[in-house]
C-alpha cells in the first residue's frame, strides 16, 4: 500500500537522529523510531479531543465518523453518517448560506474500514478529511452510486452554480484513503474526486482504484478549474483517465499511475509542475490539450520533470500539432522512456519526439531567451539539460520528502500542549507555558497543538529537533506592541537558533499576527538539515495568514476596502525569512497577506511589508509554495544559492498604485528590499539577486487590480509594467514556465525589460517556457 512505502521513508528519516542536539529537560533519550504495537490503531484515534474553534463556542472541531453512526463494514451504506460528521455544527458550506469561515473547521477521522457511500461525501470549506494512517480506510461506491465524485470538495447546484468561489476554495486537507470506484459499471463516468480547489489544500498517501477494461469511463480526479494548490504520494490503478485537470497553477509530486487508457489529462493551466512521476502501461502517458489560436485558453506551461514512462504508446499527446507556430508549451526535464512508441505527438500522430528506451535530458515546446536577449525564439526540440547543483538532488532527481505523518508513532510519544496547560482561546497570553513546553519536550516527544488560537506577545522558538503537529492549521499569533515597530522588527515564531541543525518537521500549523503588527516578522527560519540529510528540516502544509480573520483585528471593520489605515492595518514587517545559514524543504506552504476577509467576504486593505526573503545558501526546495499581497515584493532571493522552486505562485496587492510601495514601509537594506518598483506603482513578483544556483520549475507571477479596478487592465496587461527582475550579478538562475497576467513586461533584468508579453501570449496569460542568465 502507499503508507508502507511512505512509513519505510519516514523510519529511515527518523532512525538517523542527530546526537547533537540539545534535549528539552525532561528527555533522557531523542525521540528515535516508532514505538506503536503491531495492530494498534494509528495516534491521532486515541489522542485525547482538546481542540476548540475559540470563537465559536462549544464547537466540536475533531470528530471521527463512527461516532455519527457510521460502520466503515463494507456493507452498511454510511453515507448519511458521513455527511452528518462533515456537517455537525453548522459549518460553512451552501446550506448555511456561507462561502468562506474561520469559525468552523473540522478534522475528519476516519477509523480503518471499509466506507460504502450511494452519494458523494461533501468535503465543506476547512477540513481535513484524515484516515488511519496505518492501515488506510477504503471510500467504496456503491454499485448504485449516484452523483458527480465520492469526494466532493465544490458541489455543483441546480443551473451550474456552485457552494464556493472556486479562486476562494482554500483549506482542505485529504491524506491515507483508497478511493474504490470498482463497483460501478465501467459504462459510469463518475470521478474518484472532485478536487476544485485554491492554496493551502494538499492531498497525501491516496489510491485511486478503477476499472482496467479498456472501455471504461471511470476517472480518478476531476478539477475544472481553481487557483491551487499541491498533491502528492498518490497512486491510481485503471480508469479511463487517471487525473484529469483544470487549474491556475498546481504542483504534482510523486505520482504513480498504472494501467489507465490516459494518465493525465491536462485541459488548461497558467503554470504546472509535474515531478516524480511514474506511468506505467498506459496507452497515452499526458494528454495535453495545447488548442487551434494563439489566444484559446488552454494550457500555457506544462513542466515534467523527473518522470518515467514505461510500456507507454504517446508519453506526451498534444491535441494539436505545432511545429512552427506557439500556442502551448511544456518542457520534459530528466524523463526516462522504457518501451515508449512516441515521445512526443499529437492525437493525428505527427511524431515530435521519438520513442524507445532512453533518457531525455531537456526537450521542450515554447519560447526560449537567454540573458538580457529579447528576440523571442520559439523552440520545439532537445535543448541543453539544466545544470543542477548535487545538494538539490538525491540519486539524480530533486529531493522528495511525503509529509511526516508518525504512522508509527505510539500516542504515548505525544504531548498535548492544551494538556499542558496552554489555553489556545484566542485572548490568553500563552508565551510562558509555550516556551516551558519546548524547553521541557523539545526532541524527545512529539509535541501536538490542538485546534486554538495561541497567542504569544515575545518570540518563541521551536528547537532544531522537534516535531510539531497542529489540527486543522492550529494557530501562533503574535500580538502587542513588542510586534508593532517596523523600525525594529521582532520575529514572532523562530524556527532554531541560529547556527542550529537537525530534524525539525513542522506540519498543520498557521503563523499569523493580531494588528497592528508592522514589525513582526512572522517566521524566521534557522535550522539547516543535519549532516548528511536532506529534507528533513522542513514544514508540510503549513500557512502564514496575514489579516482577514476573527481575532486579528485586521477584517473589514478595522481595514475596509480603500481605507487605507497606514498605522492601524500594518499587519507585518516580512512572512518568512530564510536565513544564511538555514536549508528548508517546505511543501504547500502559502504567505497569504489577506486580501478580502475570510469571515466576512469584502475585500479589505491591509499591509504587510514583505512575503518571502532567502538568504539561504541551501539547499532550499520550495514545493507548490505561494506568497501575495504584500507591498514591496513576493519572494526575494538575495545573496542566496542552491534553491529548487516548484511553481511560485504570486498576486500583487489589489490597492496599488494607491500607496505606491514602499508606502507604509521603508526601504530596509538590511532585508535585501528592492529600491525600484514597477509602475505605475507595484510590488515586485520575484527578485533575484546576487544569488547562484537558482533553479525555478513554474512560475505564476499576477496582478489582477489597479487600485480596485480589474476589467480595464487584465486583457490588455496593464496592471503593471513588470512583476519579475534578476540582475546580472547572480549565476545559473533558471525559469521553466514562467507565466504572467496582467502585466506588460514578463521579465526584467536589471530593471531593464528584456521580455514583452505579446509574443508569449496564451489566452489570459502570456508564458515563457525557457529563460536563463
Amino acid at each position: 500500500m502507499v503508507c508502507t512505502r511512505l512509513a519505510a521513508v519516514l523510519l529511515a528519516v527518523l532512525s538517523a537522529v542527530d546526537v547533537s542536539l540539545a534535549l528539552g529537560t525532561t528527555c533522557s533519550t531523542p525521540l528515535g523510531g516508532g514505538t506503536a504495537a503491531a495492530g494498534a490503531p494509528y495516534w491521532l484515534q486515541s489522542l485525547a479531543q482538546r481542540g476548540t474553534s475559540p470563537f465559536n463556542s462549544g464547537y466540536q472541531v475533531r470528530r471521527n465518523v463512527k461516532d455519527f453512526g457510521a460502520k466503515g463494514d463494507g456493507n452498511t451504506d454510511d453515507t448519511a453518517a458521513i455527511n452528518a460528521a462533515m456537517s455537525a455544527g453548522g459549518r460553512c458550506g451552501f446550506p448555511t448560506g456561507c462561502d468562506q469561515s474561520s469559525l468552523s473547521p473540522a478534522v475528519v477521522y476516519f477509523p480503518s474500514g471499509s466506507y460504502k457511500i450511494s452519494t458523494p461525501i461533501i468535503l465543506y470549506w476547512y477540513t481535513v478529511m484524515i484516515g488511519d494512517g496505518r492501515n488506510p480506510p477504503t471510500i467504496l461506491a456503491a454499485s448504485s452510486f449516484s452523483g458527480i465524485a465520492l469526494i466532493d470538495a465544490d458541489p455543483y447546484l441546480a443551473g451550474g452554480a456552485q457552494w464556493y468561489v472556486n479562486q476562494n476554495n482554500f483549506y482542505r486537507s485529504l491524506r491515507n484513503f483508497v478511493v474504490d470506484l470498482t463497483p460501478l459499471p465501467i459504462s459510469s463516468g463518475v470521478n474518484g474526486l472532485h478536487w476544485q480547489v485554491s492554496q493551502a489544500t494538499s492531498i497525501s498517501n491516496l489510491r485511486i482504484e478503477m476499472s482496467r477494461d479498456a472501455s471504461t469511463n471511470q476517472v480518478g480526479m476531476y478539477m475544472e478549474n481553481g487557483s491551487g494548490g499541491y498533491m502528492g504520494d498518490i497512486t491510481i490503478n485503471g480508469g479511463k483517465t487517471g487525473l484529469n485537470l483544470g487549474n491556475q497553477q498546481f504542483t504534482v509530486r510523486n505520482v504513480t499511475v498504472n494501467n489507465a487508457q490516459t494518465a493525465i489529462l491536462v485541459n488548461w493551466s497558467w503554470v504546472w509542475l509535474f515531478y516524480r512521476i511514474v506511468i506505467n502501461n498506459c496507452p497515452v502517458g499526458f494528454r495535453l490539450n495545447t488548442g487551434s489560436t494563439t489566444f484559446a485558453q488552454t494550457t500555457g506551461a506544462s513542466i515534467i520533470a523527473d518522470t518515467t514512462f514505461s510500456n507507454v504508446v504517446t508519453a506526451i499527446q498534444t491535441t494539436t500539432n505545432q511545429p512552427f507556430t506557439y500556442a502551448s508549451g511544456f518542457v520534459l526535464d530528466n524523463v526516462v522512456f522504457s518501451g515508449v512508441t512516441n515521445g512526443v505527438a499529437d492525437q493525428s500522430n505527427n511524431v515530435a519526439l521519438s520513442g524507445g528506451s532512453k533518457t531525455v535530458a531537456q526537450w521542450l515546446q515554447g519560447s526560449v531567451y537567454t540573458g538580457t536577449n529579447s528576440a523571442f525564439n520559439y523552440t520545439r526540440n532537445t535543448v541543453a539539460a539544466v545544470t543542477k547543483p548535487s545538494v538539490l538532488l538525491e540519486g539524480g532527481r530533486f529531493v522528495s520528502r511525503p509529509r511526516p505523518q508518525y504512522e508509527t508513532y505510539d500516542v504515548s510519544q505525544f504531548v498535548s500542549v492544551k494538556a499542558l496547560g496552554a489555553k489556545g482561546d484566542g485572548s490568553t497570553d500563552d508565551t510562558a507555558i509555550l516556551k516551558s513546553i519546548f524547553s521541557q519536550y523539545a526532541g524527545c516527544k512529539i509535541i501536538f497543538f490542538d485546534a486554538g488560537i495561541y497567542k504569544v506577545s515575545s518570540t518563541i522558538t521551536i528547537p532544531a529537533g522537534t516535531q510539531v503537529i497542529g489540527e486543522a492549521w492550529s494557530t501562533i499569533m503574535g500580538f502587542r506592541s513588542n510586534f508593532s515597530n517596523s523600525a525594529s522588527p521582532q520575529v514572532v515564531v523562530r524556527v532554531g537558533d541560529a547556527g542550529s541543525t537537525g530534524r525539525t518537521e513542522i506540519t498543520d500549523m498557521l503563523f499569523t499576527t493580531q494588528g497592528p503588527a508592522a514589525g513582526a516578522i512572522v517566521v524566521e527560519w534557522n535550522v539547516h538539515d543535519p549532516s548528511g540529510q536532506q529534507g528533513v528540516a522542513g514544514a508540510w502544509d503549513t500557512v502564514i495568514r496575514i489579516g482577514g480573520a476573527r481575532g486579528t483585528n485586521l477584517q473589514n471593520a478595522q481595514c475596509a476596502k480603500g481605507s487605507n489605515n497606514l498605522s492601524a492595518c500594518s499587519a507585518a514587517f516580512l512572512g518568512l525569512h530564510l536565513t544564511r545559514q538555514s536549508s528548508a524543504y517546505l511543501e504547500g506552504l502559502w504567505v497569504w497577506t489577506a486580501d478580502h476577509d475570510i469571515d466576512g467576504d469584502p475585500q479589505i486593505t491591509i499591509f504587510s511589508g514583505r512575503g518571502i526573503l532567502s538568504e539561504s545558501q541551501g539547499p532550499v526546495w520550495l514545493v507548490g509554495t505561494g506568497s501575495e499581497h504584500n507591498v514591496l515584493v513576493q519572494y526575494n532571493i538575495a545573496n542566496a544559492a542552491n534553491h529548487f522552486l516548484g511553481v511560485i505562485q504570486t498576486e500583487s496587492p489589489s490597492w496599488q498604485p494607491v500607496p505606491a510601495p514602499p508606502a507604509p514601509f521603508s526601504i530596509n537594506a538590511a532585508y535585501q528590499d528592492p529600491t525600484s518598483f514597477s509602475t505605475p506603482g507595484n510590488a515586485w513578483g520575484l527578485q533575484v539577486k546576487n544569488s547562484s544556483n537558482i533553479l525555478i520549475y513554474g512560475a505564476g507571477l499576477y496582478s489582477f487590480f489597479n487600485n480596485y479596478v480589474a476589467d480595464t487592465c487584465v486583457s490588455p496587461a496593464t496592471c503593471q509594467n513588470a512583476i519579475a527582475n534578476i540582475d546580472t550579478a547572480s549565476s545559473n538562475v533558471v525559469i521553466l514556465g514562467l507565466s504572467t497576467v496582467g502585466v506588460t513586461n514578463v521579465l526584467n533584468v536589471n530593471n531593464n525589460a528584456v521580455i514583452n508579453q505579446s509574443p508569449n501570449r496564451v489566452g489570459t496569460q502570456a508564458t515563457v517556457i525557457k529563460w536563463t542568465t
